[in-house]
């Protein structure tokens, strides 16, 4: 059943926004559902949630870090990369040592424990992965990383350089 307008008549043109058509908003809908699924798998497996995989994604994936590195790669806040890093720290699954060249940051990095962690979590993401591209042929994934890599860089431009994704 489609709502009641109350728009002016102007608002039904060819110029409307109609958010379920609006890019931005469906790849925000995209990422929060992928997201969603994802940290139902780490969350009810491992206790973990959406910020607390990112920190470990990023330096399961690149090692030593700091915080502002994973932030931008991850697309965090720092007070969200703070939090996530704070929690896993007193879990055992991070380590922080003080940067030599510069007092203001530490970095971060895995410990055993979060090592393990990340040994058991990646696969279970690789395996989420091609659940969801299943019936996507080749040809349309490598279009789809094509455009998607535009998308992203202009999305980067648009934004000044940086981001604060949610997702």
């Amino acid at each position: 059943m489609k709502p009641m307008s109350t728009k002016p008549a102007a608002a039904e043109s060819d110029q409307a926004l109609r958010l379920e058509q609006f890019l931005p908003y469906r790849l925000n809908v995209v990422g929060f559902l992928a997201s969603r699924a994802l940290g139902r798998i780490y969350g009810a497996r491992f206790g973990i949630d959406i910020p607390q995989w990112r920190v470990i994604a990023q330096l399961g994936e690149f090692g030593r870090l700091t915080s502002r590195d994973i932030g931008e790669l991850a697309q965090m806040h720092k007070t969200k990369v703070s939090r996530a890093v704070g929690e896993l720290s007193t879990r055992g699954f991070v380590s922080r040592a003080a940067n030599r060249a510069d007092r203001r940051e530490t970095f971060i990095a895995l410990t055993p424990a979060g090592t393990r962690l990340y040994a058991q979590i990646a696969p279970l993401a690789l395996a989420f992965q091609q659940r969801w591209i299943a019936g996507i042929s080749g040809e349309e994934m490598r279009v789809f990383e094509r455009v998607l890599s535009v998308l992203t860089e202009r999305g980067r431009h648009l934004a000044g350089g940086s981001g604060d994704g949610q997702s």
